[in-house]
């Protein structure tokens, strides 16, 4: 497995060897849960050279975001084995089990992981794939002996088109990864052919009242039920109440009340996502006792709002968002969660390309911190001219034109150093982003819980 170290391929990893394959795989450097591989029995090699392809291999799997120039890929096309990406590995092992698919520009992980959670709970047992870390199941994957196949589905280089669920459901759409995609209207096209590989007599769960699921849906065969707050939904959230950092909320299908949910994890948006998850699972045959105590129970998916570490009345907290979407409903989630005094963010953008794309949206998305810091960009499939247009500082000045406190400390190690003396009671730090970010939230958190 090239390219291991990512969320999506650690956890098909665990899925595997739990089916017992033998696994081997690398990545650039050493990355977060390579020992839950190594426990397994994994052999990983953490930097990527020709000499790891090794003779008699049945399958070599590599992640997307593998150039086809990475040494590795090279031999191991030239090896004689076959060799297919994560999301075809992701469609045969959906062919032998009733597929269940979470697509959307935001949301698909936590939703994958509360849909399999829910699965569980009802005693449907099934198996899954999440591209994150899910604390409460010990991993990102699982081997049920249920029929269902809960997947998290990726638009990125049009991953999901490999993939034939029965069950499926589309979140939200945006503007996002314009390095696969010439514009929006390329992502709503892609979404739509999504949607058309739902079986003809499955279900699609779909975003009311987003005008770009509702295009990508227009197109599918498979049954459409839609979710959200607004009437009209098929599902709905009503009566909706915010009581010391979480929400409880009324489950209805079609204007008819099932049950009353309350969730663990914080922010509005998860209600939305509970939603999905839950409409998935009463179709699937889930009822309304065990799916009310499921939701009450799931603890979240790690770097999505995790608490790292708390001290003296500072507060330390990481997330993934890499986004502008994601970075205001996240900033507004841990404001119910937490009501600071102050919010202070270390926001690390991901990609000189989305960077640059999207920067009029991050510069107005941090309206909700007090103050943001920026270290320089993690760059992640960006070419020389990505890098050579777009710098963090550029970022920065737009974030300050935009009215916003904002500095620019371009290493993590001094930002660590610098901010961990300003911090008072009643701060709260926020880490956000998709690169290697979390290594500031456990420093600062070391260093709060130290210092207090």
């Amino acid at each position: 497995m090239i390219g291991v170290g990512g969320c999506g391929m650690h956890a098909a990893a665990r899925l595997l060897m739990n089916c017992g394959a033998n696994v081997s795989g690398s990545d650039r450097s050493a990355f977060r849960g390579i020992g839950s591989l190594t426990e397994f029995g994994a052999k990983v090699h953490t930097s990527q050279a020709a000499s790891n392809i090794a003779d008699r291999i049945d399958l070599i799997v590599h992640s997307a975001a593998v150039p086809e120039t990475n040494e590795e890929l090279i031999a191991a096309r030239a090896s004689g084995s076959r060799v297919i990406k994560y999301a075809e590995l992701l469609g045969e092992l959906m062919r032998v089990r009733t597929g269940v698919a979470i697509a959307g520009t935001h949301g698909k992980s936590t939703t994958t992981a509360l849909s399999a959670h829910l699965y569980r709970s009802a005693g449907l047992d099934p198996s899954y794939v999440i591209g994150a870390n899910v604390p409460q199941f010990g991993g990102g994957s699982g081997v049920g002996m249920g029929e269902h196949f809960v997947v998290e589905a990726c638009e990125f280089d049009r991953s999901f088109l490999h993939l034939r669920p029965k069950q499926a459901a589309i979140l939200n759409i945006e503007a996002d990864h314009l390095d696969s995609y010439e514009d929006i209207d390329e992502i709503i096209e892609a979404f739509g052919a999504f949607a058309r590989n739902v079986a003809p007599d499955g279900l699609i769960v779909a975003r009311y009242g987003d005008a770009n699921v509702s295009a990508a849906v227009g197109v599918a065969e498979a049954r459409v039920e839609t979710f959200g707050f607004e009437p009209g939904a098929t599902w709905r959230a009503a009566n909706v109440e915010l009581e010391d950092g979480h929400y409880s909320f009324d489950v209805t299908y079609e204007d008819q009340r099932l049950f009353r949910a309350s969730l663990l994890v914080a922010g509005l948006h998860n209600v939305s996502n509970a939603l999905a998850a839950t409409a998935l699972a009463w179709n699937a045959g889930g009822g309304c006792d065990a799916l009310a105590e499921a939701l009450r129970t799931f603890k979240g998916v790690d770097r999505r709002m995790s608490l790292v570490g708390q001290a003296g009345g500072v507060t330390v907290v990481d997330d993934y968002a890499h986004h502008p979407t994601e970075v205001r409903v996240s900033l507004a989630a841990v404001r119910d969660r937490y009501a600071p005094n102050r919010v202070v963010v270390v926001f690390q953008p991901h990609q000189h390309s989305r960077t640059r794309i999207l920067m009029d949206d991050f510069a107005a998305s941090f309206e909700l911190a007090d103050e943001v810091i920026i270290p320089d960009i993690y760059g992640s499939r960006d070419t020389e001219l990505d890098i050579k247009r777009t710098g963090a500082q550029t970022l920065v000045a737009r974030i300050r034109e935009n009215g916003g406190c904002v500095r620019y400390i371009p290493r993590l190690s001094d930002i660590a150093a610098e901010l961990t003396p300003e911090l008072l009671p009643g701060d709260l730090v926020v880490t956000m982003g998709a690169g290697d970010i979390w290594k500031l939230a456990d420093e600062l958190a070391e260093r709060v819980c130290g210092a207090r």
